[in-house]
């Protein structure tokens, strides 16, 4: 019988691999770590664990759960996907069903595997990525000219944007493309003159590379003791936005502007 008691029950095994996809799922669509570890908790001990250990590094999830004084441990690598609310609030709910008794294990399993990131027509967001830009542009000061110009820029880099990302190109280099695209177009309004405030299209084309979601979690993980992936998340933000220079400064040489602004 004290054999017995080593051996992790299949019941263990499947609560462990449902944490353990969890903390994947919503690490990997940009939940910040101190929530990833929390949701994977709440879910062990809703379906019957005692305690839950949730160890999160850049690229891996370590999940580890204990009944009966038995422990059970896995891992699980991580590949970033991007922000995806969608799939975070669908896991989050299935979690909340679990802990009101309403799922159990076989349930919650069936709800994870039938979980599909939501994403807009690709029209629709390069529309309102240009839009959202070219409105920034105007609140600036910029006229209808600039305004026109911005929301060309800004469309075109979105559209060179999702085609790069779909060819699955580094994200270094997708920022590089898309920053020069913008920049090149907009960068006509300063090169010629074009519109009140030629400087503003050129600077509010860009803005649909600012990686604000992961310096926000950055920062959140860091206060909240999670140093290693607060350090990784800002290094990752660190290099999108070195690569959005670049191309900005490549784009500048070519069109011989050697000063941005008055």
């Amino acid at each position: 019988m004290a054999e017995n008691l080593l051996i992790a029950s299949p019941e263990q095994r499947e609560i462990t691999r449902l944490c353990v996809q969890v903390a994947t799922l919503q690490l990997q669509h940009g939940l910040e770590s101190a929530q990833v570890a929390q949701m994977a908790m709440r879910l062990g001990i809703a379906l019957g664990m005692d305690s839950v250990e949730c160890a999160l590094t850049p690229n891996a999830v370590i999940v580890t759960t204990r009944i009966n004084g038995h422990c059970l441990t896995t891992s699980r690598n991580v590949s970033d996907k991007g922000l995806n609310m969608h799939v975070i609030t669908e896991v989050q709910h299935i979690i909340i069903a679990a802990e009101h008794h309403i799922y159990d294990a076989h349930l919650v399993r069936q709800k994870l595997d039938k979980i599909i990131p939501f994403k807009y027509n690709r029209w629709l967001v390069v529309f309102m990525i240009g839009l959202s830009c070219a409105c920034f542009s105007h609140l600036s000061g910029g006229d209808w000219t600039i305004f026109s110009i911005t929301f060309i820029a800004a469309a075109i880099g979105m559209f060179v944007r999702q085609e790069f990302s779909r060819r699955h190109f580094n994200p270094l280099i997708v920022f590089t493309i898309t920053a020069f695209v913008a920049s090149l177009i907009s960068g006509l309004a300063l090169k010629f003159n074009l519109g009140n405030h030629p400087q503003i299209a050129l600077a509010s084309s860009v803005l649909l590379l600012v990686p604000g979601f992961p310096l926000v979690n950055s920062f959140a993980d860091i206060l909240k003791g999670y140093l290693n992936m607060g350090i990784a998340r800002w290094t990752l933000a660190t290099v999108l936005t070195f690569g959005a220079c670049m191309g900005i400064v490549f784009a500048l040489n070519l069109l011989s502007i050697s000063q941005w602004g008055n």
